[in-house]
């Protein structure tokens, strides 16, 4: 099958497959795969110019509504919590999509960029899993089903807060959103919406557990998705290069999709029957593996 916009061909049932394979397992950990998707694209399919991005964001689009709607019905959903990341990544986003357009066109300095901020992840993961990680991180699977469930979530501009597996955890609000302005800025450039970055910091460097924010950073990630969807739709074609093109493939973007959706309700659904450092396992070897293979190919 030919999908116009990008140019690739391939297999109707290739994205569909390999985006259920890979989402099923990420996310576990908060995250949609889209980290992994977009040097598929890119190495694979051929997809090298800046309307990846915008395609990946697609994807995201498409698949993320599953998993955030298991999230909710579960209640492991803190509001508050998504509210102070949104502050940062919302307009960090626009700003993402301008430099990736005007400044990051050439398919080999973008996989340097990619290469770089994937070894940051796969760096943040892999010190969590061998190092003194805090216990609230890996708390083990409830007896039952109420352990499961956020309450006493609280936002103020101070601190964000709420209880989980019969502990309270505390966050501080600006730093946060600070935090992920930045954030914002890395996913629109990357097209990955920032939750794989969000997620690992949370867990890591704020020590919430994975069971509790996965299903905020999905939703930031869906929020941000449609942002720089937007932005690279409206303002791409004014900031790029003439003859680059910004549009997304919106068939491939759904054809991912359509396999994330599937793939990511079933990932939520197994998530809390599966110990904490195997998620992390999963994200840092598959992160790891394709930082140093980007970094590699820019030298070469």
């Amino acid at each position: 099958m030919l999908f116009p916009v990008s140019g690739v061909e391939a297999p109707v049932w290739l994205p569909v497959l390999v985006a259920f394979i890979i989402s099923t397992f990420t996310s576990m950990g908060g995250v949609t795969g889209a980290f992994i998707l977009l040097p598929f694209q890119v190495s694979v399919l051929g997809f090298t110019s800046p309307a990846v991005s915008p395609t990946n964001l697609i994807f995201n689009i498409t698949a993320i509504p599953s998993g955030v709607y298991r999230y909710l019905k579960e209640k492991r959903f803190v509001f508050p919590l998504l509210f102070a990341i949104t502050m940062g990544t919302f307009p960090g986003t626009i700003i993402g999509v301008i430099i990736r357009a005007k400044y990051l066109p050439d398919p080999k300095n973008f996989k340097l960029f990619a290469g770089i901020v994937l070894v940051y992840i796969a760096y943040r993961l892999l010190k969590d899993i061998f190092g003194n990680s805090k216990p609230a991180n890996n708390i083990p699977t409830a007896d039952k089903p109420a352990d499961f469930r956020v309450s006493n979530a609280r936002f103020s501009l101070r601190r964000v807060s709420f209880s989980f597996g019969r502990q309270n955890y505390s966050v501080p609000t600006m730093p946060l959103s600070i935090f992920c302005f930045f954030v914002g800025i890395v996913g629109g450039i990357y097209g990955i919406g920032g939750g794989s970055i969000i997620a690992p910091v949370l867990i890591v460097q704020f020590g919430l557990p994975v069971f509790a924010i996965a299903g905020v950073t999905l939703a930031d990630t869906f929020i941000s998705s449609v942002n720089g969807v937007i932005f690279y739709t409206v303002l791409g074609p004014y900031f790029a290069p003439d003859g680059v093109a910004t549009q997304p493939d919106w068939l491939l973007g759904a054809s991912f999709g359509i396999g994330g959706f599937i793939g990511i309700y079933l990932g939520t659904r197994l998530q809390k029957f599966i110990p904490a450092k195997f998620i992390k396992a999963i994200l840092a070897i598959s992160v790891t593996f394709i930082s140093i293979k980007y970094i590699i190919s820019f030298f070469n």
